[in-house]
């Protein structure tokens, strides 16, 4: 008899733990106009947060809640998901995330190509970054220990493993060589990555044959991995550089998706219908390929990559030793002025030669006073022959100059970003005007790239509506990229949420004065936690890191 009553309120204690608690909510969010991320239109209902994710939506008026924000006349949204994002080293340095927490970003995707890991030992680490790890799966407990404000998940690069493999010889890879790439993409992806990554345009990536892609993303697919690339020729030979992404896709097969697609060739301008044409046919074909875009008609590479491919062999340093051998020097000025087959030219590929180039970062004292200032002012201000100048700059800068290109139209970039399977991705870096990044002259996409689509495209000129741009800031980059919990407001999923004023959210920096955050975002909550507070940042480092499905 004991036994069974024993057994009954055991029973009665399981039944009980079913029902509806009247534990408080940590936090409800009531009087928003909430977008769920589904591309729906808004509905008015409050949201209420307990341990971390969203427990409830409806009326919550009346419900015990710890803490209740009150958000009339703003709209709340999923948190911002940047599918494409560099901020693998600044994050360490400014694990406050504040240039993108401020425009709405809760989950940064790092790892194009360079990747934070595999590191061989003795790998240089970028300034003011003590690496203590070797593996991606390193990183990732380093940031686990440290913090961050944001959420984090990262690609293994192509890049990565090629130099890890063969340094930086312009050698294609042997069958050995790449069976060893494949060792370590397979590690990356058991220690949590999302797939493989490329950078195609610059050496040694570049020697990459489309046989050792398809090799590497059939790795990365058994682990249920994307293929995200950077295409190998986004100018004269951004029609083929399609046909290989959909090829690798085919082949390996894996899901494909391309980072910042674009035309970057003046003369090309104006044919972006034909390359979505190329991509909608895959696609109808069963292809699992799509895009994303930022709200810019400028990139980011290096001045280095003016300087033709073969120069390059062996890394900077014998490129610099290239750059002072007069008699290199004038094979190297026709190629610049002239071009290579195959290779792709930033320097022509600019709609405005010399003048279509701002220099980002700059660290000799000659130099320095043209930080954030057009290269075409630099020439004229030293006189002589431009590509002469451009050799004694890359010299003097030990081969390195981080610069903007302009090399793509707003007519084309408005046509991609109209496109339902183009998300956004702000190539860009969680900096902030006051840290250790701040001393540089960044992209404006940094700090404005949600914002940007928000209050430009969106509220000015109507390329889109407002609850399809959500939809491709959250839940488009969550379902490529596999996360299930995030990217869309329902119960359950984690509490990840961006509220903006839909009437005054705006970007605020330019390429002239870059280090503005933007305005009408004013909070966001990752995790739960309260991150961004009548737009100020509280500190909160609530953010983890999204391990990929072949995590073991």
């Amino acid at each position: 008899m004991r036994r069974l009553a024993v057994a009954a309120l055991l029973a009665l204690g399981v039944a009980c733990s079913k029902l509806p608690t009247n534990a408080p909510y940590d936090l409800v969010i009531t009087g928003g106009a909430v977008l769920d991320g589904s591309g729906n239109p808004a509905t008015l209902t409050d949201i209420g947060i307990r341990d971390r994710k969203i427990a409830r939506l409806g009326d919550l008026r009346t419900a015990p809640a710890r803490r209740r924000i009150d958000v009339h006349g703003l709209t709340v949204a999923p948190g911002f998901i940047d599918i494409h994002n560099h901020s693998d080293y600044t994050i360490l340095q400014e694990p406050r995330a504040e240039s993108m927490i401020r425009q709405g970003v809760t989950t940064m995707v790092l790892g194009e190509a360079a990747s934070a890991g595999p590191l061989k030992p003795g790998t240089p680490a970028p300034a003011g970054v003590n690496v203590d790890w070797s593996t991606l799966g390193g990183y990732f407990a380093r940031l686990e220990r440290q913090g961050a404000a944001t959420n984090i998940a990262s690609f293994v690069g192509q890049g990565q493993v090629w130099v890890y493999i063969k340094g930086y010889s312009l050698i294609p890879a042997t069958p050995a060589e790449r069976e060893a790439m494949k060792t370590l993409v397979a590690q990356a992806m058991k220690e949590g990555a999302m797939g493989l990554s490329t950078s195609l345009l610059d050496p040694p990536w570049n020697l990459a044959t489309t046989e050792d892609l398809i090799e590497l993303a059939r790795e990365a697919r058994q682990y249920g991995g994307i293929y995200l690339t950077h295409m190998r020729d986004e100018g004269d030979g951004v029609f083929q550089s399609i046909e290989e992404s959909i090829r690798v896709g085919r082949d390996a097969p894996i899901p494909v998706e391309i980072l910042h697609l674009k035309i970057a060739h003046k003369k090309l301008w104006g044919r972006m219908n034909e390359v979505i044409a190329m991509i909608e046919k895959a696609r109808n074909g069963g292809r699992a390929i799509a895009a994303n875009v930022y709200p810019y008609t400028a990139g980011q590479n290096n001045l280095s990559a003016i300087i033709p491919p073969w120069a390059h062999d062996g890394g900077r340093d014998k490129m610099v030793e290239r750059l002072r051998d007069k008699a290199m020097r004038e094979r190297l000025k026709r190629e610049v002025l002239n071009g290579l087959p195959g290779w792709y030219n930033h320097y022509l590929a600019t709609g405005d030669g010399w003048a279509g180039m701002i220099l980002v970062s700059l660290a000799s004292e000659r130099n320095k006073p043209f930080e954030g200032k057009r290269m075409s002012e630099l020439i004229q201000a030293r006189g002589g022959d431009p590509v002469e100048v451009l050799f004694d700059v890359l010299i003097e800068e030990q081969g390195s100059v981080p610069t903007v290109f302009f090399h793509h139209s707003e007519e084309d970039m408005q046509l991609a970003l109209r496109q339902p399977w183009v998300s956004i991705g702000s190539d860009g870096s969680a900096v902030s005007p006051d840290g250790p990044t701040g001393r540089s002259h960044p992209h404006p996409r940094y700090y404005g790239t949600f914002p940007r689509v928000l209050g430009r495209y969106v509220r000015e000129l109507g390329v889109l509506t407002l609850p399809d741009a959500v939809s491709k800031m959250t839940s488009l980059n969550a379902v490529k990229l596999g996360i299930r919990d995030r990217g869309r407001i329902r119960e359950g999923n984690w509490a990840d949420l961006t509220i903006f004023d839909p009437a005054r959210v705006i970007d605020k920096a330019t390429f002239e004065n870059p280090h503005q955050y933007a305005e009408g975002i004013e909070y966001v909550i990752v995790n739960g936690a309260v991150t961004l507070e009548n737009g100020r940042h509280t500190g909160a480092l609530a953010g983890r890191v999204l391990y990929g499905p072949g995590k073991k």
